[in-house]
């Protein structure tokens, strides 16, 4: 009985997904479109990041070992210390 409903709900699914192909409407109001463009922004920055740390695990790890260290420029301020 459950496996006949579910097969009945992919038929139906699926027969709606072609007829939205040949209709060539994808989307049904403008909400579908806001969270489409939500999603694929999401998506987008993510994958910007991935590609930012990958860039700086890649091509900057290698050159921070051979700078030198910077040291301290003034004065500490000892009001500051217990």
């Amino acid at each position: 009985m459950a496996q006949q409903n579910i097969e009945e709900d992919l038929k139906n699914q699926l027969q709606d997904i072609l007829t939205r192909l040949q209709s060539k409407n994808f989307f049904q109001s403008d909400w579908d479109i806001a969270s489409f463009a939500i999603f694929f922004i999401f998506i987008g920055m993510v994958l910007l990041l991935i590609l930012l740390v990958l860039i700086r695990c890649c091509c900057c790890c290698c050159c921070d070992a051979e700078k030198p260290y910077r040291t301290k420029v003034g004065i500490e301020n000892l009001a500051m210390e217990p």
